[in-house]
């Protein structure tokens, strides 16, 4: 799993300035930007910190992902003379034309970039990135980074949610391409879903870009546009022996056919000999990868003919790999296709042909996931496709990005509804682990706080409970956040997806299940510290106080 190539990573940074260049942000941001230059305080320090508020699906944690593409955006950021054109054309015609000379000479050396590392387990209210720099500057990235954040999270985050459900023997398919958001969310889609746990893609661009490994096979239309085995050209298939001479594979796969229809008692005059020509067909294109799908007619009938053209392979000396059910209860018919490959196994004295592939690929949800696990059945690899990339149980993680610092001071929101009040003022987050090893409380305290230590107790104060303390004693104390780009350049090495997808492995195994569970998990305790408590209920008192004065003047 090494760290991705010098060209590979040319590839992904341009991949990431063509979806995300710096013009795709809103207006809005724009029209601040201004303001603050034509105040002059465009290049006051200023601090955001990027964060959820509610863990998504209804479960009891999120995985951090799209840092990698957050990278490379900052380091490309920058507008063309075109940009700017553009901008003079939108914004309105009393703007300064001095300030399109500053944005011309835009970049991101004067940000720094603080964040949890990709691939981490996070919850709901723990800053995932903290972005410092020049007022006007990290405005101007405000919707640039949460849309490459809040996507990327939650499909990743989705797909670990179907990986637990589908438990860690299955392997799994993400197929999503023709069913997602547009161009950019297929490909998004594919990455972030390998990184949360699935192990192949569809995607054939993914598999290029990121090195995500590719499959597929057949669809029905091949199937059905074969209606003879006049059709089959070639009709003959080199042995794997290294014979010169070719065999005729037609003929011999309709011994097998009638020997297999004997086998199973079947009528060898229902076979749909269509379906066998597209097998064949396939099978001498493919003799190393066949893998057809049985259920364009009907599955009794599909299994024959796959049966047939198998063991054909098999006595040329070549491997097929399996079958793939798409429709119908794939449980029960997973059953009935390992039964016919072990009685073949047996029958002809083939011992592999007990060990073919079975994937099923029928709108997999992940409910209809876990109850496929609960049910006996014989299926190896799953394909998910609608229900993973489009997360249809939550359409958004809902990643928000707010000022906590402005010229060296706290700032806070302060909302009526008490969820979207802000944590204010620059931070540390730590992660606190039990002694088996397993998380159980995030803090925030001041960045100017010393960080707790193992094994010595401490006051904190729990999010979303009253306001009263409690007290904690951590066996070990996480540092959650790392530097990872400054003055302009990415100061962590760039993790390759397979890396990435390691690191979300070994982050979920640490987490207890408890919070693990895909229903009505265990909440997970997010906390400040008692300085920072402190710091808020301060800010409370010093707005109410402000609004009396207003009122009074």
């Amino acid at each position: 799993m090494a760290a991705p190539s010098g060209s590979t990573c040319r590839l992904m940074e341009r991949s990431v300035r063509d979806r995300a260049p710096p013009l795709l942000t809103d207006m809005y941001q724009f029209t601040m930007a201004y303001a603050y230059w034509r105040a002059g305080r465009h290049q006051e320090p200023a601090v955001f910190e990027l964060f959820f508020r509610d863990n998504p699906f209804g479960g009891g944690f999120s995985l951090f992902a799209g840092l990698h593409d957050c990278q490379l955006f900052l380091r490309s950021f920058s507008f063309s003379e075109e940009d700017v054109e553009f901008l003079r054309s939108v914004l309105p015609p009393a703007t300064d034309p001095a300030f399109f000379q500053y944005l011309r000479d835009l970049d991101c050396s004067g940000v720094t970039l603080c964040s949890v590392p990709e691939g981490t387990v996070v919850f709901a209210r723990v800053p995932l990135m903290e972005v410092s720099g020049p007022l006007a500057v990290v405005q101007l990235l405000e919707t640039s980074l949460l849309c490459l954040v809040n996507y990327a999270s939650l499909v990743c985050s989705n797909a670990a949610r179907f990986r637990l459900a589908a438990g860690p023997e299955k392997r799994l398919l993400e197929m999503g391409l023709r069913r997602a958001q547009g161009p950019d969310g297929g490909l998004t889609a594919s990455r972030y879903t390998y990184i949360g746990g699935f192990d192949l893609t569809s995607n054939v661009q993914a598999g290029f870009l990121f090195g995500i490994p590719v499959a597929g096979t057949m669809a029905h239309s091949y199937v059905t546009s074969f209606t003879s085995l006049e059709e089959v050209w070639p009709q003959t298939l080199a042995a794997v022996n290294g014979d010169s001479d070719s065999v005729d594979v037609l003929s011999l796969t309709k011994g097998w056919l009638n020997r297999v229809c004997e086998l199973l008692g079947s009528d060898p005059g229902k076979i749909r000999e269509g379906e066998c020509a597209a097998f064949l067909s396939y099978a001498i294109a493919y003799p190393h990868n066949f893998l057809p799908v049985i259920d364009s007619y009907s599955v009794g009938c599909g299994l024959l003919n796959f049966c047939a053209v198998a063991l054909t392979l098999f006595e040329l000396g070549y491997r097929p790999l399996g079958v793939r059910l798409d429709s119908g209860d794939l449980c029960r018919q997973s059953v009935d296709v390992r039964r016919v490959f072990r009685l073949c196994s047996e029958h002809f004295s083939v011992p592999l042909f007990d060990s073919l592939l079975i994937v099923g690929t029928n709108n997999i949800s992940e409910q209809s996931m876990a109850e496929l696990n609960k049910k006996e059945n014989e299926i190896n690899v799953v394909g998910v496709g609608t229900h993973l990339v489009t997360c249809t149980k939550q359409p958004s993680l809902g990643c928000v990005y707010k000022l906590v610092e402005a010229r060296g001071r706290p700032r806070m929101k302060i909302s009526e509804d008490p969820e979207k009040s802000t944590v204010p003022g620059r931070k540390a987050v730590y992660r606190l682990v039990d002694a088996e090893g397993h998380p159980f409380l995030d803090l925030q305290c001041l960045e100017a706080e010393s960080p707790p230590e193992a094994g010595l107790p401490l006051q904190c104060y729990p999010l979303g409970r009253d306001d009263s303390a409690v007290s904690v004693t951590p066996a070990q104390v996480a540092c959650l956040r790392l530097e990872v780009f400054s003055k302009g350049q990415v100061t962590q090495p760039l993790c390759s997806a397979a890396e990435t997808r390691a690191k979300v492995q070994v982050s979920l195994q640490t987490l207890h299940p408890r919070h693990k569970k895909l229903q009505e998990p265990d909440s997970y305790t997010v906390a400040l510290s008692e300085r920072l408590h402190n710091l808020v209920a301060e800010i409370h008192r010093g707005s109410s106080s402000d609004s009396s004065f207003l009122l009074a003047n």
